[in-house]
């Protein structure tokens, strides 16, 4: 017989062998994949008037973080507390108008910005489209909304009062941004991509973040609420998508608990786009988080403020050198803490707010408005308040930075939470009052049409 013929007979015996070997000995093993389970109640389960506070809530504890900030914002901390000292609740808001912020020269105290507008405008669309809202519904209500204001320039009175042309001009320029994104939206994916990468100089600014938690509130539950937002937020780009539709997902689990650090569990639980499975960096909302909570958690372990002895002489200055030689040092936190006039806790707790101020500084980013530092700040701050409103609202406003948008996110989830009734007395009162009166915006109607919306 030919070698080669051996060779060929040996190696198919031997694979025979081993096929039938395995057949006899091998086991087929199927483990189960892991099944995710919603995060939350599976369907908010509220009576109408139940809803209509938590609504309510929602709205006007926004409103109240949006007033308190609207005087300082864009302020850095060191201006706030030269100006103020520490920041307790409502101030005049003495500041310019702009067709972001106020838009009347010097409104009282109690005065919103865009923020709010924001909400009363996302009210006028889910009155109009209901349970019909996604993106395309979206888009032309905003474009309408621009066509509208543009129409309504060809009036008698701007042809005789320059004033006049200057009170419209305002309503258009502060939804023109978005407008030609919405625009090219409806045109094609080229003109929309060249117009998103356009927004706001093509930074990561919080778009979603004004408007996206009002769907929370209309949601079933947290990951229903996650993936409207996430449907709606055309002008996000990157995680700040993610972002928006986080929030949203926050104030869904704010109607359902009153425990602050259920409502913050929402952010690892809730990922129905799949963020986390990201290559390299994972979900970057989510690293942020984790790392927030832990400079609060640090903050929080201090017990005392450093008196003792240093060893390190770059860390400390030497106050008292005796005939003896003893010497007397403390360490230069200690010297560099300046507790600002009206701060209404121990000094302590101002060394571990200082703590946590400096390391949120450390993370600033080029513009105040960028959506990864909105959220860092507003994750630290909920976090950081243990959910209680006032202390919250007190942390961000004095902070700085936009500080007025980071106080309507976090005033709409602990409003949604606390519900109307339990908000501040003379807080919800004033910014009721000044919105309705002032600013034509009201929000106890917008609070009905949105529960009539829910309980028809």
């Amino acid at each position: 017989m030919h070698r080669s013929t051996i060779y060929i007979t040996f190696f198919f015996g031997l694979t025979l062998f081993l096929s039938i070997s395995c057949k006899e000995t091998s086991t087929s093993v199927v483990l189960v994949e892991p099944q995710t389970s919603s995060y939350g109640v599976e369907n908010v389960d509220l009576t109408k008037e139940e809803y209509y506070d938590k609504v309510l809530g929602a709205l006007v504890g926004s409103a109240i973080g949006d007033a308190m900030g609207s005087s300082t914002e864009m302020w850095n901390r060191d201006a706030i507390q030269l100006r103020y000292g520490y920041i307790l609740g409502l101030t005049d808001n003495l500041r310019e108008q702009s067709p972001e912020g106020p838009w009347q020269h010097n409104l009282p105290a109690g005065t919103t910005t865009d923020d709010t507008r924001w909400k009363y405008l996302m009210t006028q669309y889910i009155v109009n489209h209901g349970r019909e809202m996604n993106a395309a519904n979206f888009a032309n209500f905003i474009t309408s909304y621009y066509t509208n204001s543009v129409k309504n320039l060809a009036t008698n009175d701007i042809l005789r009062q320059t004033d006049a042309l200057d009170t419209k001009i305002k309503k258009i320029y502060w939804i023109k941004e978005w407008a030609r994104v919405a625009f090219a939206f409806q045109k094609d994916p080229k003109a929309y991509h060249e117009a998103k990468d356009r927004f706001y100089g093509g930074e990561m600014s919080c778009a979603g973040l004004l408007y996206t938690p009002m769907l929370g509130l209309l949601a079933q539950n947290a990951t229903t609420a996650y993936t409207l937002a996430h449907d709606h937020t055309m002008f996000d780009i990157g995680y700040a998508r993610d972002i928006s539709s986080i929030a949203a997902a926050l104030c869904n689990v704010a109607l359902q608990t009153d425990s602050i650090d259920e409502i913050l569990k929402t952010v690892p639980f809730v990922d129905p786009v799949g963020y986390q499975d990201s290559r390299l960096v994972g979900r970057i909302p989510l690293n942020i988080a984790n790392a927030a909570e832990n400079t609060v958690l640090t903050a929080w372990e201090i017990d005392e403020i450093p008196l003792l002895e240093s060893l390190i002489q770059n860390d400390s200055l030497l106050l008292l050198n005796s005939p003896k030689g003893l010497k007397v040092k403390v360490h230069r936190d200690s010297l560099q803490l300046k507790i600002p006039s009206g701060f209404p806790e121990s000094t302590l707790a101002w060394f571990q707010q200082e703590k946590v101020y400096q390391a949120l500084e450390k993370d600033q980013k080029t513009i105040a408005f960028h959506s990864g530092e909105i959220w860092q700040i507003l994750y630290t701050a909920l976090k950081f308040g243990r959910g209680n409103f006032t202390k919250t609202m007190q942390f961000i406003i004095n902070y700085g930075r936009d500080n007025d948008t980071v106080a309507a996110v976090a005033g709409m989830i602990l409003g949604a939470k606390d519900g109307y009734s339990a908000l501040p007395e003379e807080l919800k009162v004033t910014v009721l009052q000044i919105n309705q009166e002032n600013l034509g915006i009201d929000l106890e109607a917008m609070a009905t049409a949105i529960t009539n919306v829910k309980y028809p």
